[in-house]
């Protein structure tokens, strides 16, 4: 082939190169688009089931139960026994009582057994609602982290154990592992990743990603028919990841999400929120 025709040649392997480029940014604006679109669809709070969780779990918090039979409402949730507004806000925290860190599902169990007598074992077993069961903890974490809502995320890390708890959690984030060699930051530790049309947020830096991510859990899932909390988001992370389930109410859970509420620190909760 002549010089020229070969310049010429490479010259429109370039061009389709980049129309290529340029068509597939163009797919991925127009997905964004209209998932963007569909969220504006479903986000109306006046639509959104998960708002019956939230009535569900104040009748729960306020209901004599256990052996013990009294309610959740000397619960310390970090602000004081029986106080809601903002706890959510700040879990998960350091509680002396129990001398560790805990999100609210731990501190809602340690709760139930502490105050109100409960054997705790069943609801570990089975914390998640599926078709024909109801989850008393989603109801539960629904309602108190509703009484956050247009509050900042203040995770405290002024205790040895608070600290200790975001160190674990930022080392389990990029722990690499199991049969995929996957970790957390596979998907979330560098910006503009997708999987299929949704786009995946940075959640190893301290940002909007993180805040606008954090900020939305608990939420509510049209493809599950449930509300979820974090310990299901990440308890369902780890399963996508194929590793081995994570106990309800871990301390491994526990610490990664400190981690990641930090990152998302100041972002403005809104919660139940709903999602596809």
């Amino acid at each position: 082939m002549p010089p020229k025709a070969t310049i010429l040649a490479g010259l429109c392997a370039l061009a389709l190169m980049g129309l290529a480029s340029s068509f597939a940014a163009a797919q991925d604006d127009a997905s964004e688009k209209e998932i963007e679109r569909y969220r504006k669809m479903i986000e109306d709070p006046m639509a959104n089931p998960g708002y019956l969780n939230v009535d569900r779990g104040e009748v729960l918090w306020s209901e004599k139960r256990g052996t013990k039979n009294v309610s959740l409402e000397t619960c310390d949730l970090g602000e004081g026994p029986g106080k809601l507004e903002g706890a959510y806000a700040s879990l998960p925290r350091y509680f002396a009582d129990a001398d560790k860190v805990m999100d609210l599902e731990q501190r809602l169990l340690w709760c139930m057994e502490k105050i109100q007598g409960f054997d705790t074992k069943g609801i570990i077993a089975k914390p998640f609602s599926g078709p024909g069961r109801s989850s008393d903890m989603e109801d539960l974490v629904g309602f108190i982290a509703n009484k956050s809502n247009g509050m900042p995320i203040a995770v405290p890390l002024a205790h040895a154990k608070e600290k200790e708890a975001y160190a674990i959690g930022e080392a389990l984030f990029f722990r690499r592992s199991s049969i995929m060699d996957f970790s957390c930051s596979t998907c979330h530790g560098e910006a503009g990743k997708r999987i299929r049309l949704q786009g995946l947020p940075q959640l190893d830096t301290p940002g909007k990603d993180a805040q606008a991510t954090m900020a939305s859990w608990p939420t509510y899932r049209v493809s599950q028919s449930a509300l979820r909390t974090m310990q299901h988001r990440l308890w369902d992370c780890y399963r996508q990841m194929r590793m081995p389930a994570p106990d309800y109410g871990s301390e491994a859970i526990t610490a990664l999400t400190v981690y990641l509420n930090t990152q998302a620190k100041g972002g403005e909760l809104n919660v139940p929120s709903i999602k596809r």
